[in-house]
């Protein structure tokens, strides 16, 4: 196969996961090529919303005041409501008014950008950063070897076919993900759940949404609509999308749909028969429960819903995607840069298909709690506490040096979390003013209140040729919570987790060699 052209990465799809890797290369010095079989972003205002974690990333990645404000204001909040429709009665409250008060754990609090607005920005970004986008482009074959991967890639707008040699892909092409089948990467789960249409229409819900303008409503009960049904605010007051269940064993088909249908259908979800309904978009969807077999196949990893696919109930799989895009991009820059050996990139499917399991399982428990209790047959997973989820999680192996003793708990209270290696470091205010959160996310970085630290870690950078900065900080909160006394060190990695640490007195050669592990060197 003759070459046309080399890059250091391809990244295949350009939705979160893929605009994200591309951002987060970028910003640790890789430039990619990113393309996309459709002919521009998504149009769809769904996978609403960026956790507080998901914030962090982007305030590395600098676009977090720009996706923050796209979304609505989070101060006015977003109930869950379970109810028979819009109108009532409401069968149950999930939310209030108020988003839980993490400030102990971040300094961020969290977006409600939708898809929609969100991915524009992050490719806007990434080209930036020395991305290249390319829609309506389609990757028909890959192959790979141990001098990298050629893919063959078509111009649907053009027709022409090209190869394009890279060191290394992302595959971010969604749910079927063709790259994950080309590779004969199977997937577990319960597979798929249910289908839709996802209806977007117009309409003036007025009175009927006072103090809900922006909430999510699973509908129940509903005499037109089948269980499941769910109606969901959209960044603009007038338009909303009402998810709609249909039967493919029962012979029903999205073909079904006539915009007469559709009409009935917004209207009894919003439980008003004679409301005036501008139908704008109705487009299929599946609901499932999947997760890959393998989320690193040779030179291709896997990322977003190519390695995960969950039902939105908990709203965390935009959050995920956008994540997993942030914590395998430093790896994919440490390798193509030369300082990590290539058996680093085997800790992306050790350290996130753990976590995409955990977090596809919580939100299929949160589908059948909130919308289909009629699914309940107690092998769903038992409900974990939302700071544990996205504060909490942890790599006790992967790319990190553990203690001995560790108990290898891949979740922690992370109000009491104590810096442990392969636990997420802490957010902890210094007297600057500064969080401990903003001294990290491009090279390793030391915190140690010893000066002895400094000298041995600038000589390690220089040997390794690793990007490792020390950062000196007074005796404070901090020490106790990193879990390390004034002579102690604790080493962070560039995506904010402990990868080794030193309680008291060590020598700098135990740093030296805890990074070349974590490094595969």
């Amino acid at each position: 196969m003759s070459v046309d052209e080399r890059v250091p990465v391809l990244v295949v799809g350009a939705g979160l996961a893929g605009s994200s890797a591309a951002v987060f290369l970028g910003l640790h010095g890789v430039p990619s090529l990113v393309v996309e079989r459709h002919a521009g972003t998504s149009a769809q205002p769904k996978a609403r919303g960026q956790s507080w974690h998901a914030m962090e990333a982007l305030r590395i990645a600098g676009v977090h005041e720009r996706v923050r404000d796209a979304g609505y204001d989070v101060d006015a909040g977003m109930p869950i409501v379970i109810a028979q429709s819009v109108a009532g009665p409401v069968l149950h409250e999930i939310v209030g008014e108020a988003w839980p008060d993490w400030s102990h754990l971040t300094r961020e609090e969290m977006g409600m950008a939708s898809q929609e607005k969100t991915e524009p920005i992050l490719l806007e970004r990434a080209r930036d950063l020395g991305a290249q986008v390319r829609f309506s482009t389609r990757l028909d074959t890959l192959e790979q070897d141990v001098d990298g991967v050629r893919a063959r890639l078509a111009d649907l707008s053009t027709g022409s076919e090209y190869t394009v040699h890279a060191d290394y892909v992302v595959a971010a092409d969604g749910r079927r993900s063709p790259l994950r089948h080309e590779l004969g990467i199977g997937v577990h789960g319960r597979g798929p759940l249910g289908h839709s249409v996802a209806v977007q229409f117009e309409a003036d819900l007025g009175d009927l949404v006072r103090g809900r303008e922006f909430a999510l409503f699973y509908l129940q009960n509903n005499p037109t609509l089948a269980d499941g049904a769910t109606l969901v605010s959209t960044d603009r007051p007038d338009r909303w999308v009402l998810m709609v269940p249909f039967d493919p064993d029962a012979g029903e088909s999205a073909d079904d749909f006539t915009e007469d249908r559709l009409i009935a259908c917004v209207r009894a979800g919003v439980g008003v028969s004679t409301l005036p309904v501008r139908v704008l978009d109705a487009t299929p969807t599946t609901i499932a429960h999947q997760v890959a077999d393998q989320f690193t196949c040779g030179r291709v990893h896997l990322i977003g819903d190519a390695a995960h696919t969950m039902p939105p109930h908990g709203g965390q799989g935009g959050s995920t995607a956008i994540m997993d895009g942030f914590y395998l991009a430093w790896k994919l820059a440490a390798v193509v840069h030369g300082w990590a050996g290539p058996g680093l990139l085997s800790s992306h499917d050790t350290e996130r298909r753990p976590y995409g399991a955990l977090i596809a399982g919580q939100q299929y428990t949160n589908m059948v709690m909130r919308s289909n209790p009629e699914l309940a047959d107690g092998t769903e997973d038992a409900p974990v506490s939302p700071e544990e989820l996205l504060f909490g999680y942890r790599y006790p192996d992967g790319a990190i040096v553990p203690e001995q003793g560790d108990d290898g708990a891949r979740l922690e209270d992370p109000a009491t979390a104590a810096g442990r290696p392969g636990s997420r470091a802490p957010h902890v205010w210094l007297p600057d003013g500064r969080s401990t959160m903003d001294l990290f996310g491009r090279g390793f970085v030391l915190l140690t209140a010893a000066h002895r630290w400094i000298t041995a870690a600038q000589e390690i950078a220089v040997r390794l040729g690793v990007p490792l900065h020390a950062e000196h900080l007074p005796v404070g909160d901090w020490t106790a919570r990193y879990g390390v006394t004034p002579n102690g060190a604790s080493l962070i990695r560039p995506d904010r987790f402990v990868a080794w640490r030193a309680h008291d007195e060590a020598s700098a050669s135990e740093l030296e060699s805890a990074l070349r592990t974590i490094l595969a060197r």
